[in-house]
């Protein structure tokens, strides 16, 4: 298995950010969204940067015929990544009260980016899924958002304890938004990014063109 590069890695904090300017978007018209409830979001949830959906767009034009693209979740303000971090990172110590500080951010990083370089308030980064024709969601191997611990390491978009099917399904997925430029976070099979710092690492461009911002003004 190849080395998996975490959110938490110095190597993405020193990608350096050429700020693009563009805008964030609703993606509420172009594609078949979750109508889960984030409460803490505001429905700032719905928005990504312009060319990210352009290219989920162009995704999922190349699924097969009966199946599309589910967005569940988008942009996060700042304020809330920072929670949703330190909520997890405050579960890691409660269970692992011997670990240091450092070993804790990592632990964390496999499920919620630290702050400071989350795609997801960058408009980058998206929660995803597949659906047939009706909306019903095809089996990916594990719940959406299910932690390292909630799936047994399952969660990992390359884990072997899936069934086959759910493995074919990731593999569809990824083929999609591979073709249209999105990376993903190989421990959670749901998240892809465009033009964030992970990208940039993973693509070996020069730079981010989006970092985080704030939904007001966009």
């Amino acid at each position: 298995m190849s080395e998996i590069i975490l959110m938490s890695d110095a190597r993405v904090a020193a990608v350096p950010v050429q700020e693009s300017g563009e805008p964030l978007v609703d993606v509420r018209d172009a594609l078949l969204t979750d109508d889960r409830k984030h409460e803490d979001s505001h429905g700032a949830e719905v928005h990504l940067r312009r060319s990210v959906l352009e290219r989920l767009l162009a995704a999922q034009s190349l699924l097969p015929d009966g199946l599309r693209l589910l967005f569940v979740e988008g942009y996060r303000p700042p304020a809330l990544q920072r929670h949703y971090f330190e909520r997890y990172a405050d579960e890691l110590r409660s269970a692992h009260p011997d670990w240091p500080a450092d070993r804790i951010r990592t632990a964390a990083s496999r499920y919620v980016s630290p702050p400071e370089i989350a795609p997801h308030s960058a408009g980058a980064a998206v929660d995803l899924t597949l659906a047939d024709a009706d909306g019903r969601v095809l089996d990916l191997g594990t719940a959406m958002n299910a932690s390292p611990e909630q799936s047994d390491g399952a969660c990992y978009t390359g884990a072997g304890n899936i069934s086959g099917a759910a493995r074919v399904n990731r593999a569809l997925l990824g083929q999609v938004l591979g073709s249209a430029g999105l990376v993903n976070y190989p421990t959670e099979w749901w998240h892809w990014s465009y033009g964030d710092r992970y990208w940039a690492l993973m693509t070996g461009a020069p730079a981010a063109v989006y970092g985080p911002r704030e939904l007001v003004g966009s």
